[in-house]
């Protein structure tokens, strides 16, 4: 366990730097406004397409790893919707904290760190899961908030949504190096240069932006961001490690990574969608800054118990 603590630690040490920096005020907003966008658009990007591109496309869809995250993600979306309803939550407020409650920081923390410590094979599977959470989970919170609270019907919230997959720059370079992958075309030597130069700003960029941007946030709202906190951090793990080891009979290392991506903390995009729709934004902003901070102990925990089971 000290073991994996000590491989995680430098990951969260970033992540304290970053906030630091913001917190000091050295680093002001809109440089972490700046940063995040670069990371986002440029950095990530050219880190996902090179992965994708390198992949066997012909092995990366596990029917069986697609079942057991959805079942258990959409198992563990059903119990944070009903909770909330069951207190009285109007069903865009409720949707976003469900949504909160299953969406992990796959991008700026999961692709960088798990690839790290459970090796190159993890990039199929965290791809998998990015992917997932992205298009399946995004549009039924998209759905769900634009009928609720805009008035409009679902029909009508297909076109912003499909030009928000569209417009997101990682589902676009997964895409996109899947498709390189798939014709198997040739990498020249300076574009993998270039790639793999652009792409290692990934990893400390994206870590120091998520630090920078929780010196933002202030801990209100703390009962419901609790709640939300452990169902990401302890129930959503759980419940996939159950689906797919007890039911769907995942590969075994397969298995490990997707409960390992289940178990980050809840990711900083959401808080922008809760921004942008005007909905809960308190509580999800609060849920971000807890799930992170207690996350400094539950990820390396269950990364410890992939790596010895």
């Amino acid at each position: 366990m000290a073991e994996i603590f000590l491989k995680t630690l430098p990951f969260f040490l970033l992540i304290g730097t970053g906030w630091a920096a913001a917190y000091s005020r050295f680093f002001p907003a809109e440089a972490t406004a700046w940063l995040t966008k670069f990371v986002f658009y440029f950095a990530l990007s050219a880190m996902l397409f090179r992965f994708a591109a390198a992949l066997d496309v012909q092995r990366l869809f596990d029917a069986r790893f697609f079942w057991a995250y959805l079942s258990a993600t959409a198992a563990v979306w059903a119990v944070a919707m009903t909770v909330a309803r069951w207190r009285k939550l109007p069903l865009a407020d409720a949707a976003m904290e469900a949504h909160t409650a299953i969406t992990g920081n796959t991008g700026f923390l999961g692709v960088p760190m798990l690839v790290v410590l459970l090796g190159q094979a993890a990039i199929g599977p965290v791809m998998m899961v990015l992917t997932i959470d992205l298009v399946i989970f995004s549009a039924l919170l998209t759905l769900l908030v634009t009928a609720a609270r805009q008035g409009r019907t679902a029909v009508a919230a297909l076109g912003p949504l499909v030009m928000g997959i569209v417009g997101n720059p990682m589902i676009v370079s997964m895409v996109a190096g899947l498709i390189w992958a798939a014709f198997r075309l040739p990498m020249p030597a300076p574009v993998a240069e270039f790639l793999e130069l652009l792409g290692a700003a990934a990893t400390p960029g994206a870590l120091f932006a998520i630090g920078a941007s929780l010196a933002g946030r202030s801990a209100q709202r703390m009962g419901p961001a609790l709640w939300i906190s452990g169902v990401k951090l302890v129930l959503h793990p759980l419940a996939v490690g159950i689906a797919a080891l007890m039911i769907f009979d995942v590969d075994a290392y397969a298995a490990g990574v997707m409960i390992a991506a289940a178990s980050l903390p809840v990711a900083g995009n959401v808080y922008i969608l809760a921004q942008h729709f005007g909905v809960a934004a308190q509580r999800v902003s609060t849920a971000i800054l807890v799930s992170t901070a207690a996350s400094i102990a539950t990820v390396p925990a269950v990364i410890h118990w992939i790596t010895t089971r």
